[in-house]
């Protein structure tokens, strides 16, 4: 077991990568999706390092800031419903052994969570950009978004698990020696 002092240097950096990639995308709007999820993969650090409980500690704790603190609130909602607890979630849906019900999981999660993320973006916190967006796109503007968001979700998730195995393969045996 880990001691207390590096569990907490350790989810105090990475929480600090994370509001990093947060204000970054504040202040380059191309970014805003990329960012919130270089910052979810951060916390695939934390849960390896320390634990999966641990991890949720960090995301809960930059979910706070990066609201309080971010020029960019829909942003850190991206990461707040959508980028930021995946890489916990997928640590969890990895260990099951039946594939196909893996990726009934996976996008499950991500479909209610971007409804979810679209409910809160517009009628809670009033973003109307989302509707001008989709009003654009005529009447299937939100059946485009929705299908554009499960191109990038699987993306991301691929690349999730290819930068873990990268971690686990190359960078940690490093840091360890």
């Amino acid at each position: 077991m880990k001691k207390v002092s590096y569990r907490v240097a350790l989810g105090g950096i990475v929480s600090a990568l994370c509001l990093l990639c947060m204000f970054l995308a504040g202040i380059m709007p191309l970014f805003y999706l990329i960012l919130p999820m270089a910052a979810g993969m951060l916390l695939m650090i934390i849960a390896e390092e320390v634990s999966v409980g641990w991890a949720w500690l960090t995301y809960l704790a930059v979910d706070i800031l990066s609201l309080l603190i971010t020029a960019d609130k829909e942003s850190a909602l991206v990461f707040i419903m959508l980028f930021g607890h995946y890489p916990m979630v997928r640590l969890m849906i990895e260990k099951l052994k039946f594939k196909p019900l893996k990726y009934i999981l996976k996008g499950l999660i991500f479909n209610v969570c971007a409804v979810s993320f679209f409910l809160v973006t517009v009628f809670i916190f009033g973003i109307d950009q989302m509707m001008t967006d989709m009003e654009e796109l005529g009447q299937f503007g939100g059946a485009v978004f929705l299908i554009l968001g499960n191109i990038v979700f699987w993306l991301y998730d691929f690349n999730l698990g290819a930068i873990y195995v990268l971690y686990l393969k190359q960078l940690l045996p490093k840091f360890r020696n």
